[in-house]
């Protein structure tokens, strides 16, 4: 009696009996989880699953039929996030992905699969990584407008900032996008080792232990997820494979940094969706920020403007009587995209790079720190008035 009280409940919508079957014998062993089944369709539900009183729930769908996708966010919504739902599909392909990230659902697993898998991402939604389960992965991505504008050096920068921080400050990953000739892990002079071969035919293989293995770890604790460099590589994977690998991170981490390619894949329109937070990094030169400009109208346009980039501009120096562009200039060029400026100092950032080490390891308070850190952190910035967050909302599945 006091074993079944520990118990966690879990419901299962599903019109397939034999599916409903396995579940429950998978299930059976279980002390900590029981298993109650709801045996019909999603577009039957009218209010069963939402007094069930569950601590998650499964829903067994077809994710290529509008109306099972209706019915999806009908209980999404009902359930107002009090319990994770995780997804079982028949059907998936990139615009299912995008609408399942957009619902929040905690995980999604694509038939066939293995009721082991189905088991250990109920308690992995259940349990968390060990952190409070009311407490969200933050997602913040990267984009380049251009090649060579920094992009990675602020990434990677940002990581250690949030990892160190004193109101973010828990366990971070840095997520190399760039899957072919990615520099996240040279800069910090590790050794890639995600290999995606590993998984590109069973994306349903990567799982919290495989991702151990996979994943790169810095002195610091800082966690880095690379691909090996490989330049005559150039092709894209499956947006289920990105997917999920990020959702797979998120719920291990509390941070989550994205450093992308600047080449548009499948797959970016759902990363983007999927940020908390969104920054463009263009640099100083009129053309630079002429893209910068195309870049956000872009997003606007590809997302229907669920999402907000904020622009960073690197290597920025005004000079009091440079006749070149100024900060008013980027302003009205970008109105509230502005996120700010990072400060020039090539010696400093070059230094880092060759030594493999980051940039507050060769000076703590240099420029390019504090003047990220208005735009990363700015609670935690100098009290000299630093430019404001602009985002507040949360887009992804992790958002809090």
């Amino acid at each position: 009696m006091s074993e079944n009280s520990k118990q966690r409940r879990i419901v299962l919508v599903t019109p397939d009996k034999a599916f409903a079957r396995e579940t429950h014998a998978a299930f059976a062993a279980s002390e900590s989880v029981s298993l109650d089944t709801i045996e019909m369709s999603v577009t039957q539900l009218r209010g069963e699953l939402q007094g069930a009183e569950c601590a998650a729930a499964i829903i067994d769908m077809d994710a290529a039929k509008l109306d099972e996708i209706e019915a999806l966010q009908r209980v999404t919504r009902r359930m107002d996030g009090h319990a994770p739902v995780i997804v079982v599909t028949k059907e998936f392909d990139a615009a299912a992905v995008r609408i399942l990230v957009q619902l929040k659902v905690a995980d999604f697993l694509v038939k066939p699969i293995s009721t082991a898998d189905l088991v250990r991402s109920c308690i992995r939604v259940l349990q968390g990584p060990g952190r409070d389960s009311g407490q969200e992965a933050q997602i913040y991505t990267f984009m380049p407008a251009a090649g060579g504008v920094g992009n990675t050096t602020l990434a990677v920068e940002t990581a250690f900032q949030l990892h160190r921080s004193i109101t973010r400050g828990a366990s971070t990953c840095v997520v190399d996008l760039n899957l072919q000739q990615g520099a996240c892990a040279e800069y910090l002079d590790l050794e890639p080792r995600f290999d995606i071969t590993e998984v590109e035919n069973r994306p349903e293989r990567l799982d919290r232990q495989l991702l151990d293995v996979m994943l790169s770890k810095h002195e610091s604790g800082l966690a880095v997820l690379a691909a090996p460099v490989k330049p005559t590589e150039m092709r894209t994977f499956d947006t289920e494979i990105v997917v999920r690998m990020l959702d797979l991170v998120s719920a291990y981490f509390d941070n989550v940094v994205i450093d992308m390619p600047r080449t548009w894949f499948p797959w970016t329109e759902t990363v983007l969706l999927g940020s908390n937070k969104l920054y463009i990094v263009s640099e100083m030169t009129v053309p630079c920020l002429r893209q910068t400009q195309r870049l956000v109208h872009a997003i606007a346009d590809v997302t229907q403007k669920q999402v907000k980039p904020g622009v960073i501009v690197n290597r920025f120096e005004q000079k009091r009587f440079d006749s070149g562009l100024k900060e008013a200039d980027v302003e009205e060029l970008l109105g509230e995209h502005y996120a700010g400026g990072i400060s020039n100092n090539y010696k400093l950032v070059r230094e880092a790079v060759d030594r493999g080490v980051p940039l507050h390891e060769v000076d703590s308070d240099a420029n390019v720190i504090r003047d990220l850190k208005r735009i990363i952190l700015p609670d935690e910035a100098s009290q000299a008035g630093g430019r404001r967050s602009l985002f507040g909302g949360s887009l992804f599945r992790k958002s809090a």
